[in-house]
């Protein structure tokens, strides 16, 4: 997107709309004068296209502007529209809560907005054009009635050769005169000649128009505007664009009615389809994103103090596995099915279902009686998913999870109540999919606390709001400080210190866990270095760092701890990483490359929350650890005499087992001394945790409590 000043922004916009436009322009300016005109009016569009609420109707007078800059020619409009398709959002990006989806459903209504405009000012102009033609010849064949032939010859020249219908009525409504144009577009002169004015009626006309009409013939008005339905001749219907003005005789007083019209009838048509294709989905036929928002815009523009709204956001579960297994075609084929079988739902005219993107379907109920009716809609729209769908051949079973909002209108705009729905739909598809949940908003904020800290990683890591702490491992049967395990934490300048638990989660699922996983090593790496220089006499401390799933299938992992040891200097013994037991069990040799070659640079490898998953205790022969870290769930029942006598067995047997295999055995979540001390009955080789030490900065590292957590 473009970057930098709003201003420059809007320049850069507006000299490539000139330069686009100024060819078929007859304007008399320069192409720099006209770069400057346009630039208040990209303004207006950029403006537009941010606010909020969104509202395409200043647009509309970006187009009547453009025709009073003398762009008429017929090529100019698809040359102005196509550079605000192709470049406003680029020169004006979305701002903060506003999504690039949205941004282009509201650029492409603009484009409708400019064209309406566009269309109607350069309608006005050429009427006003010819309506000023025929008066002058009507006035002319009035002041030279009976006397100038050459004047009759005029006006009947003007009044016949016109490419727009013109009819001439007196004040009660017969029809005197029409041109040969107005006849072709009604099909017979005698269909409009043996017809008063008040008698063409048609039930698409605005209402109104008769009351228009006789404040005309009163005199109370000069003319009057309309776009009228009229039936023709055949039975077809004729759409104009109908001025009509008030002729006046030498004494002012009204004499006839003057009627111009322009056949819009295809234009109209034209004007419907771009409207349909652009409110539709191309694929489905349902209403689109755009479609839906403006339906959701009116429901909640409600002004009715009661009125509530119901949004079923629906997401099909398992929609991708279609597309990369049977390709986007039978994808696709399975789309219009669910479509068809959506539109089924819809019970009456105050629901509708639209399709938003992708695999994702939104139905709107505008002021439903009450919750259980929405959820009702949820229930047919779940049992319609219910059976498979058969698609050459091949049953495809089909699911999804839905997301209900249900609340009044005037309290929240459309982009929170999708979002709401969006976050909702996904609490759903967690709890196993196939099923709806209404919205809660204690649980639209939780999603939106983890959101905004996914997207606050990279410039935290950046901006050096990580810090590392150290709990100490501790030797059972000395009570020396072998080492200890890097802790990471968040210092939020908002929501202050935050566990590795509420963010490594969110890092995982984002990738950002990498970068982060690096700086960890390189850090920890660091501080044992140190620790190295400081220790004198026998081994100095380890220091144990966490290794992510995510990480150990990255292709840089092997290299990166190979730099690291190589930067800070550290002896290799003196690195342990930690691999979870989940990550490690039933993994191929391909997996377990990295780690292998990683334990041949000397570093040791430990197997972390041991006995929390489906403990393959044959596999411990061929994995490549040194150190088995057991649970904390093992000790529960050794905090006080006499201990759980089946958790010394477990714990004993799996001892046992670990040092004939040559393991050394790590006890997590050790918190009082008799725990301590039956571990170190049981033969285990180090304790970890709060009865020791809780985490902190590195200079405590040797700064032991031994005093039972409370």
């Amino acid at each position: 997107m473009a970057e930098g000043d709003p201003a420059d922004s809007l320049r850069r916009f507006a000299a490539i709309w000139s330069r686009a436009i100024y060819p078929v322009t007859a304007t008399s300016m320069t192409r720099g004068e006209f770069e400057d005109h346009l630039v208040p009016l990209a303004r207006v569009l950029s403006d537009a296209l941010h606010g909020h609420p969104f509202d395409p109707r200043p647009a509309v007078g970006v187009g009547a502007a453009l025709i009073a800059a003398h762009c008429t020619d017929p090529e100019a409009l698809p040359s102005i529209l196509g550079v605000v398709d192709a470049y406003l959002v680029l020169y004006c990006p979305p701002g903060p809560g506003l999504a690039i989806d949205e941004s282009r459903a509201r650029c492409a209504r603009l484009q409708h907005a400019i064209s309406v405009g566009f269309s109607r000012a350069l309608r006005e102009r050429t009427l006003r054009e010819q309506e000023s033609i025929s008066r002058a010849a009507l006035n002319a064949q009035t002041e030279a009635e009976g006397a100038l032939a050459a004047s009759e010859a005029r006006f009947r020249a003007v009044f016949e050769g016109a490419a727009i219908g013109i009819g001439i009525a007196d004040l009660d409504g017969r029809v005197l005169e029409i041109n040969d144009a107005l006849s072709r577009m009604f099909g017979s002169a005698s269909h409009v000649m043996r017809r008063n004015v008040s008698e063409w009626v048609h039930p698409d006309n605005a209402p109104g128009t008769r009351t228009l009409n006789a404040e005309l013939v009163r005199g109370d008005r000069e003319s009057y505007h309309v776009e009228k339905a009229y039936p023709r001749a055949d039975g077809s219907l004729l759409w104009a664009n109908l001025r009509v003005s008030l002729m006046r005789d030498s004494e002012g007083r009204p004499q006839y009615q003057l009627a111009l019209l322009e056949d819009i009838t295809e234009r109209r048509g034209l004007v419907q389809r771009l409207r349909h294709q652009a409110t539709h989905d191309a694929l489905t036929g349902l209403p689109n994103r755009t479609l839906f928002f403006e339906a959701l815009d009116e429901a909640l523009a409600s002004d009715s103090g009661t009125s509530r709204i119901g949004v079923c956001y629906l997401d099909l579960d398992g929609f991708k596995a279609v597309n990369d297994s049977l390709g986007h075609a039978v994808g696709d084929q399975l789309l219009v099915a669910v479509a068809e079988r959506l539109q089924s739902c819809v019970t009456s005219n105050d629901q509708l279902v639209a399709r938003i993107g992708g695999d994702e379907f939104v139905a709107l109920y505008t002021d439903p009686p009450s919750t259980s009716d929405v959820t009702a809609l949820a229930d047919r729209i779940l049992d319609a998913l219910s059976a498979p769908v058969l698609l050459d051949g091949r049953e495809l079973p089909v699911h999804g999870s839905i997301g209900i909002v249900h609340s009044a209108v005037g309290s929240r705009g459309a982009a929170d109540v999708l979002r709401s729905a969006d976050i909702t739909m996904y609490r759903a598809k967690d709890m196993g999919g196939n099923r709806y949940e209404i919205a809660d908003p204690d649980a639209d904020a939780r999603a939106i606390t983890r959101h905004g800290l996914t997207n606050q990683l990279p410039s935290a890591l950046e901006h050096g709001e990580f810090f590392i702490e150290y709990q100490p491992l501790v030797g059972l049967d000395d009570g020396a400080v072998h080492g200890a395990e890097a802790l990471i934490r968040w210092s939020h300048p908002v929501h202050g210190v935050l566990g590795p638990d509420q963010f490594i989660p969110l890092a995982e699922n984002t990738g950002h866990i990498v970068p982060l996983g690096r700086w960890v090593l390189e850090e920890a790496a660091q501080q044992a270095r140190e620790w190295q220089r400081q220790h004198r006499g026998g081994r100095p401390p380890r220091v144990n760092v966490n290794l992510s799933p995510v990480q150990l299938h990255h292709p840089e992992l092997v290299a990166e701890v190979a730099r690291v040891l190589d930067e800070t200097g550290l002896y290799p013994g003196s690195l342990c990483l930690e691999v979870t037991e989940s990550a490690l069990i039933g993994a191929d040799e391909d997996a377990l490359k990295p780690l292998r070659r990683i334990a041949d640079l000397g570093v040791e490898i430990a197997l972390d929350d041991f006995g929390t998953g489906y403990s393959n205790l044959s596999s411990l022969r061929w994995l490549p650890v040194s150190v088995l870290k057991l649970d904390r769930s093992f000790t529960r029942g050794m905090r006080r005499h006499p201990a759980d006598p089946v958790d010394l067995k477990i714990v004993g047997g799996i001892v046992s087992l670990a040092h004939a295999l040559g393991l050394t055995v790590t006890v997590e979540g050790v918190e009082t001394r008799t725990q301590a001390e039956h571990l170190r009955n049981l033969g285990c080789d180090t304790g970890q945790g709060w009865y020791y030490a809780r985490p902190g900065p590195p200079e405590r590292l040797h700064t032991l409590s031994l005093a039972d957590a409370s």
